[in-house]
């Protein structure tokens, strides 16, 4: 996290933590009354301006909202403490969308650099949460063609492209892709080896390895999960030619709307969509441009640039203010 804020040019560190459980088998107040001692056992550690939650796996707006209740408990109102609320509560508008839009962004930044636009690309999304979702509604508004998709229930593939709007519709009634009539059944292994344009893993790291980069068939992946590709696919995946757009910069869409609820929450006014949406696309443009120029500074592929970049600045940070070993 502290590499992908630093690649996004926001002015956060960066860590992860959580609670180790299946929400899914835990019912509506067991995850309550969980989200909230959690929240009195670390409430002395977090703070505005020392650490903000935010959401991620298996966490919503309902999950952040239980935070700002109990944290305020002990400190006074702070809406400021986590971001990814609901929007009644001082959370921003396009929230929910970010990370998802932000790889659409991101997406768009790569292609046109190679004279390419989303239109017209064929398209395959492992994982159909927030992020693979919204990816594929924004990429199917800009002309791009969802071939297949998959989520824990399984996969499926319309060669023709797949009707999103009317996948959208099914799984928000029955949760899952499974069973979407306009589509055909495939084994969810196979969903990342199918001919495509660009791949997008979407769901949980390492599911590019070494025993299957090299029947990857994508000329492009785009990196929405954390840690989807391990270091011997990465090679592989070189040695093949595959671009891959590494999840330090592709997946920062979350975060930056994070910060952008933050700021809203601690001055004290809220934005519109349209500029919550202006400013993430701003933002994921110019880090594209910096990772960019970072590769060509030191012919490197694009996941070191984005690396070299958020350390580079790191670092620099460090420096000025006087923590030089």
């Amino acid at each position: 996290m502290t590499w992908k804020t630093a690649v996004a040019n926001i002015p956060y560190g960066g860590a992860k933590g959580g609670i180790g459980c299946d929400p899914r088998s835990l019912s509506f107040s067991e995850l309550e009354r969980l989200t909230r001692v959690f929240t009195q056992k670390i409430h002395d550690l977090i703070g505005v301006h020392i650490d903000v939650p935010a959401p991620d796996m298996g966490t919503n707006s309902q999950t952040m909202a239980w935070i700002l209740d109990e944290y305020s408990k002990f400190h006074g109102y702070s809406p400021a403490i986590v971001t990814g609320k609901p929007v009644d509560l001082g959370g921003s508008l396009g929230r929910d969308a970010a990370t998802g839009r932000g790889v659409m962004y991101a997406t768009e930044a790569l292609l046109a650099e190679y004279g390419k636009s989303i239109s017209g690309q064929r398209f395959v999304i492992q994982g159909f949460g927030n992020v693979g979702s919204w990816a594929a509604e924004l990429i199917h508004e800009k002309g791009g063609k969802i071939v297949a998709v998959s989520d824990i229930s399984g996969a499926i593939k319309n060669g023709n492209g797949l009707d999103i709007p009317a996948l959208m519709k099914h799984t928000k009634t029955n949760g899952v892709v499974k069973g979407f009539e306009a589509a055909d059944s495939i084994d969810p292994t196979t969903l990342l080896l199918e001919d495509c344009d660009v791949l997008i893993p979407a769901a949980l790291g390492g599911v590019l390895n070494r025993e299957n980069a090299g029947e990857v068939k994508a000329k492009f992946i785009i990196e929405a999960a954390n840690h989807p590709t391990d270091p011997e696919a990465d090679e592989i995946l070189y040695k093949k030619g595959v671009v891959v757009l590494p999840d330090i910069y592709a997946n920062a869409g979350g975060v930056t709307v994070s910060y952008f609820e933050w700021v809203q929450n601690i001055q004290g006014f809220m934005w519109d969509e349209k500029k919550v949406n202006t400013e993430l696309k701003n933002y994921m443009t110019s880090a594209f441009q910096h990772l960019k120029e970072m590769c060509k500074t030191h012919d490197c592929d694009l996941r070191m640039g984005a690396f070299t970049l958020g350390v580079n600045r790191v670092a620099r940070a460090t420096l000025l203010r006087g923590w030089e070993a």
